[in-house]
């Protein structure tokens, strides 16, 4: 089942989105839009037109991740290098909310399909643009990647532990944090139209967006001048916290300020520490903390993690398992809040997704089922169709891989 077979439910479901993005960033950011209702036209290179899609993220790169990535989403294969496939975009555009994309910033231009061409057909149009670095400036047309706007915003200088050398965090958090941002950005965008009666340029990048994401690491340079360093699973401003030994595997602790570790003291059967000289305070703690990790560290090997984790939570110091993916999804909260959201598939059968994270009054997250990944060019016909394309016309522009 496609999203175009069934009525769309949620709190957009009057807005159309135009996404001619790729990989991960803009998709990702359309996916909370097609979550919420919205109708979403997913704009791809048909088969056989030259300069088809191989980028990591494709349909046949990673199944799961495709199927996770573009669910709710309708498929129209358009070339918009031809100026039949110009024509087909501009008549969606009269009637679109949104017109996303992520190409190199120099891209849309050549190909006609700016933020000015577009809103001159339709000046309600909220045209978002996502970059690797920017729209303009000396890196604007670097390729955009996730490691690389990792490094270079930072993130991998405090990741890790000291001795390893800088550290790529396991997932794509520029990718998917440009992707939340440039969601932000097209809401507000949405809710300002509303008082202006127009629509605008919303525009963010990986670089951007990672170094917005380091929020007060960054804030440490901007205003103390000071260079933050890594620190493994550490705080780097609080002691004790981060992983540590039980009997039976690790647990995540997190006893932040001088009440946290009092009550820390008390359950982990070591009060002298409480009074003990040079951990009085935070930034004593931190100057000391070998001798303050050691101690926590003896007293954890003691007893399980799930002993560890009751009497803790007792106690009120925020502590809790460290999970694999798979054991994650098992644990009876996970399953309580419905993240994993079941869906058909008509190839796969049942299959599960990860849901959007949240949760309307009105609108229940299960009140709607989710529509599967399209494949390539579903709903060309059906669109065109709603165009006044006839079934001739269609079959003429296939043959000239317009679409």
């Amino acid at each position: 089942m496609n999203a175009s077979d069934t009525a769309r439910k949620g709190p957009l479901s009057h807005l159309t989105i135009l996404d001619a993005s790729r990989v991960r960033a803009g998709p990702a950011a359309i996916r909370t839009f097609a979550d919420l209702g919205a109708r979403v036209i997913k704009l791809e290179i048909p088969p056989g037109a030259p300069g088809g899609d191989d980028m990591i993220g494709g349909r046949d790169h990673n199944r799961a991740d495709y199927e996770n990535l573009h669910r709710n989403k309708e498929s129209l294969t358009l070339n918009m290098k031809e100026p039949a496939g110009l024509a087909i975009l501009h008549e969606l555009v009269k009637t679109a909310d949104v017109f996303i994309e992520n190409y190199r910033p120099d891209v849309k231009y050549r190909l006609g399909i700016g933020p000015d061409e577009l809103r001159q057909i339709n000046p309600r149009l909220v045209y978002a643009s996502i970059s690797g670095f920017g729209q303009d400036g000396p890196y604007a047309n670097w390729p955009g990647f996730d490691s690389i706007a990792q490094g270079m915003g930072g993130l991998m200088s405090v990741t890790g532990r000291p001795e390893d050398g800088p550290m790529r965090v396991g997932i794509p958090i520029a990718d998917l944090c440009s992707g939340h941002f440039c969601a932000q950005a097209i809401m507000a965008a949405l809710l300002e139209r509303e008082v202006s009666g127009e629509g605008q340029w919303v525009q963010t990048s990986l670089l951007e967006s990672q170094i917005a994401m380091l929020d007060f690491q960054a804030a440490q340079w901007l205003i103390d001048k000071k260079v933050p360093v890594t620190t493994g699973n550490e705080h780097p401003l609080t002691v004790p916290t981060g992983v540590f030994q039980t009997r039976d595997g690790y647990i995540n602790l997190a006893a932040i300020g001088n009440t946290m570790f009092k009550r820390l003291c008390v359950a982990l059967e070591i009060p002298e520490l409480i009074d003990e000289p040079g951990l009085g305070t935070d930034p004593e703690r931190v100057q000391n903390r070998a001798r303050v990790n050691s101690a926590v560290a003896a007293a954890f090997r003691q007893r399980s993690t799930g002993e560890w984790t009751d009497i803790l939570l007792k106690a009120g110091v925020p502590c809790g398992p460290i999970y694999s993916v798979d054991r994650m999804f098992e644990d009876p909260q996970v399953k309580h809040l419905g993240i994993a959201r079941t869906m058909q598939h008509p190839e796969l059968g049942e299959i599960e997704v990860v849901g959007l994270p949240m949760n309307f009054s009105r609108y229940p997250r299960q009140s709607g089922p989710l529509t599967a990944a399209p494949r390539q060019g579903d709903q060309t016909e059906q669109i065109l169709t709603g165009l006044g394309y006839s079934p001739a016309q269609i079959a003429e522009l296939r043959t000239r891989f317009v679409v």
